[in-house]
C-alpha cells in the first residue's frame, strides 16, 4: 500500500509538533517562514528546489 503526502503537509506537522512539544516560540517560526518566502525569490531557489527533490526522490525509493 502506497501512501503520498506532500511535503508542505510534513513540514507544516514537523512546525506545529515543535511549537507543540519543544516549546519553539512562534514568533522564530514566523521568521523562519518568511525566510523561506525570500528564500524562495533568491539565487539559491533552484539550488533549494534540486536538492529537495533529490532527497524526496531518495526517501521513496527505500
Amino acid at each position: 500500500m502506497t501512501i503520498s503526502l506532500p511535503l508542505v503537509v510534513v513540514l507544516a506537522l514537523l512546525a506545529w509538533m515543535a511549537i507543540k512539544f519543544f516549546a519553539v516560540r512562534l514568533w522564530i517560526v514566523a521568521v523562519l517562514v518568511l525566510l523561506g518566502f525570500y528564500l524562495a525569490h533568491s539565487f539559491l531557489a533552484p539550488a533549494i528546489d534540486s536538492t529537495t527533490r533529490t532527497g524526496v526522490h531518495i526517501v521513496n525509493d527505500h
